[in-house]
């Protein structure tokens, strides 16, 4: 995990390797101050010795001055580096989620991973630095403190050493106790994300059913969970004040106690009395510092682990060693196909599909909800591979293509369609980003979406918000269309695309898809088999087998599921999980 992180540190190594170095000669400077500032009392003041005081005065102020200076570079930076070091390790994260198959996205949910991309990496930011300055700073200026105490008395500096064992044993303890609640806090920041993505994409769903009062409560609950988490922490962590303030005040009066008989009885001087209850709290506040970087560490490690999970997740497909850059045609052959989302061969949901699609063609596939018709298509354009069996396209397994070629030419408008904020043309050139405004108004033509285009204020530069919030669905779901046509694929996927558009331009999209792409192969997913029954051959799905396949005169003859369904929805409009009789 530390090796993973640390790889992102990259070109802020000299900041981070500065840092540390300017705070040791802080420390330096800061722990020579009280000793020259001994030797002013005792051998300056008590002997009216101007031309020391001078002396050693200036040499204090320079010394000041040199800490001062080594403390702000430190700082400065410190600060590059922290900062430096968090923007690497967000730009690593996003950059491997973009490498991340579906299959790896199933780990993670997306609040999850927000997250970990903002809260998370925070909090190894504040860590970092705090561990480039004050894990630095705070033991070497305690280590040096000690050895100047023990320099000037061996006695007195004992009472260092003995608080200092006791406080860092009350202080492990503590902190020990506060980690395993620091620990439980990030999960509970996953569900308040959740909660507020969740709330604020389907707002005015919740608007529609009043559910206002509900959504509250349930931020609450989520908001009380991290609230009751970090109390139980800090109730652990607070203690570290009394107990230091306890010790110091202790060993104050304890040092001043023997120091004094000691004084008497000369053999100590008032100064070096002085500097060593100065030692004495520099000492006590660095072990202080030292406990509060346990806490900030033990609050990051558990943010680290969760970073790490994302940098170390490698995606489960890759390229071959040679892949095939060209696909040659849309033909398309599963044989023998067998898929499980995790690998499972007792939970597949596919089973033992053999398939053979001719370029060109349009394939309509219907089936039930959960007959697995989205889970077939994914494997066309390799968004998952197979558990057994192959998957083929152009005459290739699919597993030889260069997976970026193969997806260029499987155009798949998923079944959630998303629009990203930006202009129509802006969207549209997700398909090509070098496509012509004419490319496309031809794209859109195809996809039935000119003529809601054209009626908006400022046509194919309206601007639409995030997610398509100022569309309607389908509207939403043509301009998916027309994005995906913009790729000039030799296979065009549309899973339920058009379940959100009247059943007209449901019509005209399909002719217009004959007419003008005659060459490219079609899977068209639909409930209606309206939607499907002109289409060359159709695909009858059932509990993630191939049911039926053959024309739609074929199956209305053959098949009985196809029958039926057909049937139920000629006669009363029902929809495709209706079978005869139950509408």
């Amino acid at each position: 995990m530390i090796k993973t992180l640390a790889a992102q540190i990259k070109e802020f190594k000299r900041e981070s390797i500065l840092t540390p170095v300017f705070m040791i000669l802080e420390v330096i400077f800061e722990t020579l101050i009280p000793f020259l500032m001994a030797s002013i009392i005792d051998d300056g003041v008590e002997v009216g010795n101007m031309r020391h005081i001078y002396m050693v005065g200036g040499l204090m102020i320079v010394m000041a001055l040199a800490g001062l200076y080594c403390g702000i570079m430190g700082g400065k930076y410190g600060a590059r580096a922290s900062t430096g070091f968090a923007r690497n390790l967000r730009q690593a994260m996003f950059e491997n989620i973009q490498t991340f198959s579906f299959s790896n996205l199933d780990k993670f949910s997306t609040a999850g991973l927000v997250t970990r991309l903002t809260t998370d990496v925070t909090y190894i930011q504040m860590a970092y630095q705090m561990l480039l300055r004050m894990c630095f700073r705070a033991p070497i200026s305690m280590i040096c403190a000690m050895a100047m105490a023990f320099f000037i008395n061996v006695k007195l500096a004992s009472v260092y050493l003995i608080a200092v064992i006791l406080l860092a044993v009350v202080l492990a303890f503590l902190i020990r106790r506060a980690m395993k609640y620091f620990q439980m806090a990030f999960p509970k920041y996953d569900e308040l994300n959740a909660s507020v993505q969740e709330n604020v994409s389907a707002i005015r769903v919740v608007k529609a059913y009043v559910r206002e009062d509900y959504e509250t409560d349930k931020f609450k609950k989520a908001s009380q969970g991290i609230y009751d988490i970090f109390l139980k922490a800090e109730k652990n962590v607070v203690l570290n004040m009394p107990v230091m303030q306890l010790t110091v005040y202790s060993s104050i009066l304890m040092i001043s106690w023997v120091g004094a008989k000691l004084i008497v009885q000369d053999i100590l001087k008032t100064g070096e009395l002085m500097s060593l209850l100065a030692y004495c709290m520099n000492i006590l506040m660095n072990l202080m510092m030292i406990s509060m970087i346990f806490v900030m560490m033990s609050m990051s490690m558990a943010s680290a682990r969760r970073v790490s999970e994302v940098l170390c997740e490698k995606s489960d497909l890759a390229n071959p060693e040679q892949p095939v850059y060209e696909v040659a045609n849309g033909d398309i052959e599963f044989r023998g196909v067998n898929f499980s989302y995790y690998g499972d061969k007792d939970k597949a949901v596919l089973h033992d599909v053999n398939l053979k699609i001719r370029s060109g063609e349009t394939i309509g596939i219907i089936g039930g909800t959960g007959s697995a018709k989205t889970s077939l298509v994914n494997l066309i354009s390799r968004l998952y591979d197979v558990t057994s069996g192959a998957v083929l396209v152009g005459g290739r397994d699919v597993r030889e293509y260069d997976m970026e070629s193969l997806r260029n030419q499987v155009s798949v408008v998923l079944q959630k369609n998303v629009l990203f904020s930006g202009t129509i043309l802006e969207n549209l050139r997700w398909g090509d980003e070098n496509a012509t405004e004419e490319e496309c108004r031809r794209a859109c033509r195809l996809a039935c979406a000119d003529e809601f285009i054209e009626k908006m204020p400022q046509g194919y530069h309206t601007y639409i918000e995030q997610g398509g919030a100022n569309v309607s669905g389908g509207q939403k779901q043509r301009l998916c269309i027309a994005r995906a046509l913009l790729k000039k694929p030799k296979i065009l996927v549309l899973d339920d695309s058009t379940s959100a558009v009247d059943t007209a331009t449901d019509a005209r999209i399909r002719k217009a898809f004959a007419e003008e792409i005659p060459k490219t192969t079609k899977l068209i997913i639909a409930q209606r088999i309206a939607s499907v029954q002109h289409a060359d051959r159709i695909i009858v799905m059932e509990d993630g087998r191939i049911d039926g396949f053959g024309t739609h005169e074929e199956l209305l003859e053959n098949n009985e599921i196809y029958r039926e369904v057909y049937e139920s929805q000629t006669g009363g409009g029902g929809d495709f999980d209706e079978k005869a009789g139950e509408l």
